[in-house]
């Protein structure tokens, strides 16, 4: 099997990679939500991320990759307690996908060649402790979106119908990328991703040569440019991993949360969804950086990707929504003291 384009070796996209490395460190941070041009490596960052990231260890034919024998579900009828190790689930969620395909369904050949009556698991279930990306986000069908905000709010997949009552656990990093000029998100679903960025094509030649070079060179030969970006990827993989086991110790001063409010009543953010996912977000960055408590300095550095898909629209300021946000988080923060990804 080819391996993944190397997480290390993506030219630039800084936000776009720092976003998922935080979800990575915290996955109750909401996922991320990419817009921007198409073929600026969104996909792809998505794949090598969860190739860079520590293998899931899961019992041997559980449909939902529990941990523990006792977490698989009853209707799965798991009869092997062997624990394997797997590679960190990615699913691919169709836009076309019906809702069967999508939360399962009775399983129809059994149904007519056995009569019993049994689930097939569908792509929640197969994402569930790993990844469910969706291409061209904007586009899918109201009734997939409202699927999607009830299993992202309770973490578990309910099926009732054709006689079958159904749970299990969904618990997913939702990664959603899209073209803004063809179409806008709903509000529902835009405000259940924790983190929000915007990617565009690099305006420099020698970016954008940089990146000839390197995809030219994984083209010819996947397994040795791989090999080329090991070490970096091994570095960022034990980063991440030593990020979450710190994430219970990181403090948080009654100060910043005090700045966190501060800043969405700045920004006129509705809910209390951005105070939540801003606090996470910056605890997850100070983790990132071996920080024992949450600053001033870690909320500036991710303030924009965890709230610039929450503000109001202003059809007077015709600044983008990050640049909107930065402006105020140094009114009301101070200007970042230095830049750190």
């Amino acid at each position: 099997m080819t391996r993944p384009f190397p997480f290390s070796a993506i030219v630039g996209q800084q936000a776009m990679k720092r976003a998922m490395i935080l979800t990575a460190i915290d996955a109750k941070i909401g996922g991320v939500l990419v817009f921007g041009d198409r073929g600026t490596g969104k996909s792809t960052a998505v794949r090598a991320l969860a190739a860079l990231l520590p293998p899931i260890r899961q019992v041997a034919d559980c449909p939902v990759n529990s941990a523990r024998k006792s977490e698989c579900p009853d209707w799965a009828q798991i009869g092997s307690t062997r624990i394997v190790q797997r590679p960190t689930p990615v699913v691919d969620l169709p836009l076309g996908a019906t809702e069967d395909r999508v939360t399962g369904a009775l399983d129809i050949e059994r149904a007519l060649t056995r009569g019993e009556k049994a689930f097939q698991p569908g792509l929640l279930a197969r994402a569930n402790r790993g990844y469910l990306y969706i291409d061209e986000v904007n586009l899918l069908e109201d009734h997939i979106v409202d699927l999607l905000l009830d299993v992202a709010q309770s973490g578990e997949n309910v099926v009732e119908r054709e006689g079958l009552s159904i749970r299990h656990p969904a618990r997913f990093v939702l990664v959603g990328s899209g073209n803004p000029e063809e179409g806008e998100l709903r509000p529902q679903l835009l405000d259940r991703f924790g983190l929000a960025v915007d990617v565009t094509s690099p305006r420099d030649v020698e970016t954008r040569v940089e990146v000839m070079r390197r995809r030219d060179a994984y083209d010819r030969d996947p397994k040795a440019f791989a090999a080329e970006w090991d070490a970096a990827d091994a570095d960022l993989r034990a980063a991440i991993v030593a990020a979450r086991a710190a994430l219970p110790k990181v403090e948080t001063p009654e100060g910043v949360l005090h700045d966190c409010a501060a800043l969405c009543i700045a920004l006129g953010s509705d809910g209390l969804r951005g105070e939540l996912t801003l606090l996470r977000t910056a605890r997850a960055q100070a983790a990132f950086e071996g920080a024992a408590e949450v600053g001033r300095d870690h909320l500036r550095r991710v303030a924009a990707m965890a709230l610039q898909h929450r503000l109001r629209r202003d059809p007077m300021d015709e600044a983008g929504s990050a640049v909107r946000v930065d402006r105020i988080v140094s009114e009301t923060l101070g200007p970042l003291r230095a830049a750190a990804e």
